[in-house]
């Protein structure tokens, strides 16, 4: 074994190369704008979301004969701008055309989402396209707001999937594969609404989740036929690899700390700088419910992170330093090993960074950074527990950082009686059950489906995409992610907090507006205010909104209710 794997290393350099696949998202021509951008003549709209996934790649050598890639996949999404990967290990040779599907493959399709790496493609966390509890992808996810012939806003949502709708695209192009090479594609998003099926909004529908037999589903697969097209090739200069990353004041001597989750969620992008040590746990938990990160010695994070209500609190706002209280609630902090940008306006793109801002926040702390790492550094038992974690030299506020980020990090929850259900060790009742279908099941009239459309933007193992979102509330002078982007498509943009422990986090809502679970479901079963940033999949409800029955929002809430871990039971 060890004799190939050597073979194989040292001749793999020599069969081929790497391949780089850069796409440009048009309309009309042009590079594609998202939000802010009207298209069409007939039915002007614009689109917030194009998301997709690509595999099956395979190349035609001069010979005819077809060198397939298997287990390559790609996540692309314009909003994020994720428009370029590579395809590794592609066989040296002359090729005549380039093969590749829109999709996953049925194995994979309704294989386990859990087992990919934090950065694969098809990890769930990454690219927010798996049907979460349901088997399977997402092929492709095009959203946008559109006006209605009342010249109302609306939205729609396209999202392309089931095996049926697995897309082969091929296209002809002559290269060489060299050490690198890079093709560029065309993807157009005017072809893939209008040529040679064109889609109406308002007369075809504004959604489609690919039922059997959906006309909207069918028509984007006739339509990507002609979707993507070859802009070019070019063999650029190798790339220098990646510096590798190496972890942060790492002790001559530390302890692994086992990092816990289920087997279910998909694997988290933990900080290979920051790796987890028992001495740096130990140390943030410390300092995590120590009042000396204070400017007077009587606020803790603790204090608006309770762990006996899953870290949150049950206060409309959190009073601060002198109870002096600010605009929004403290968002429970659990399972943030899942997340990639903090708090409600997401202004912190890591945990380390996060943690330092109520320290010096005149509203929380209100301390002097400088002020709180010398009174660290005065303690002779603080001095000798960052030794530990960090080896010699003085406390500094990196340090301090990473020591919260390493505590915060094994917070976790994923023992609920929802989790244990879908493991067969416990079974929902009849509400439980109904509630259940209702959250994971979409709005759309057209296709006689009736459900809550929950799942959205609250699914995946944690029941948050992550992402920020305009979900419909009355307006106020905090205009959320806005103050961060200056993006009048951003204005009242809040993250999407985790549906887990709703039974201790009340109020709820950034702003804590809503006391009981009963008050939320009167909001997104009812009208709701309309704005130019709603989000896609509210806007595309009736203006009236839902209009669930009682006894469905009941089923509802009592399906939320099993998303409670009892290890933040107080009475445990």
């Amino acid at each position: 074994m060890r004799i190939a794997l050597l073979l194989f290393v040292l001749i793999s350099p020599l069969i081929g190369g790497n391949i780089r696949i850069d796409i440009q998202h048009q309309y009309e021509g042009k590079p594609l704008l998202l939000n802010s951008i009207r298209y069409g003549k007939s039915e002007t709209f614009s689109i917030s979301r194009l998301s997709y996934l690509l595999s099956s790649f395979a190349f035609q050598s001069d010979d005819g004969e077809w060198h397939e890639l298997p287990d390559q996949y790609a996540y692309l999404d314009a909003g994020k701008r994720r428009t370029s990967f590579s395809l590794m290990n592609v066989p040296a040779g002359l090729y005549k055309a380039v093969r590749f599907s829109v999709g996953i493959p049925k194995t994979i399709n309704h294989g386990d989402p859990a087992k990919y790496a934090n950065d694969h493609p098809l990890n769930p966390n990454l690219s927010q396209l798996h049907w979460d509890w349901k088997t399977g992808y997402i092929f492709l996810a095009l959203e946008g707001k559109y006006r209605n012939p009342k010249k109302e806003i609306a939205g729609f949502v396209y999202h392309l999937a089931n095996d049926n709708n697995f897309n082969r695209q091929q296209l002809a192009v002559n290269f060489h594969v060299k050490e690198n090479t890079a093709i560029a594609l065309k993807f157009d998003v005017e072809k893939l609404l209008h040529h040679p099926r064109p889609i109406s909004f308002i007369k075809d529908g504004d959604s489609t989740h690919s039922h059997p037999g959906d006309s909207i589903a069918s028509s984007l697969v006739a339509n990507l036929q002609s979707t993507f097209s070859i802009q070019g090739i070019r063999y650029p200069p190798n790339e220098k690899p990646a510096k590798k990353v190496e972890p942060l004041y790492l002790p001559g001597k530390f302890t692994p700390y086992p990092f816990k989750m289920s087997s279910s969620f998909p694997l988290p992008a933990l900080p290979p700088d920051n790796p987890l040590i028992t001495e740096r746990v130990d140390l943030g938990e410390r300092l995590f419910f120590d009042t000396i990160l204070s400017i007077d010695g009587t606020v803790s994070c603790a204090a608006c992170h309770d762990p006996f209500i899953a870290f949150g609190d049950d206060k409309r706002i959190s009073p601060g330093f002198e109870g002096r209280e600010g605009p929004r609630n403290s968002m429970p902090i659990f399972n943030m090993a899942w997340k990639s940008s903090f708090f409600w306006d997401g202004r912190a793109p890591s945990l380390r960074k996060q943690v330092l801002f109520p320290i010096q926040n005149h509203l929380e702390m209100a301390a002097n950074l400088n002020s709180v790492l010398r009174r660290l550094n005065g303690r002779s038992n603080y001095r000798k527990d960052f030794e530990k974690a960090f080896g010699p030299g003085k406390v500094t506020a990196e340090k301090l950082g990473l020591a919260l980020e390493s505590y915060v990090l094994t917070l976790t929850s994923y023992d609920s009686k929802f989790d244990r259900a879908m493991a067969g060790k416990e079974k929902l009742t009849k509400d439980e059950q109904r509630g259940m279908k209702l959250f994971f099941t979409e709005y759309e009239p057209r296709s006689k489906k009736f459900g809550a459309d929950c799942f959205h933007c609250h699914g995946g193992a944690n029941f948050s995409d992550h992402q920020f979102h305009n979900n419909g509330l009355k307006p106020t002078k905090d205009l959320g992610r806005f103050h961060i982007t200056d993006k009048d498509s951003d204005k009242m943009k809040f993250s999407t907090p985790s549906l887990r422990n709703l039974t201790y986090t009340s109020p709820y809502m950034h702003d804590g507006r809503f006391k009981t679970l009963e008050d939320v479901m009167a909001h997104y079963n009812g009208p709701m205010h309309r704005s130019e940033s709603l989000d896609a999949n509210l806007a595309k409800h009736p203006k009236e909104g839902l209009s669930l029955s009682k006894e469905d929002q009941a089923a509802i809430i009592a399906f939320l209710k099993t998303l409670t871990d009892p290890k933040y039971d107080v009475n445990n």
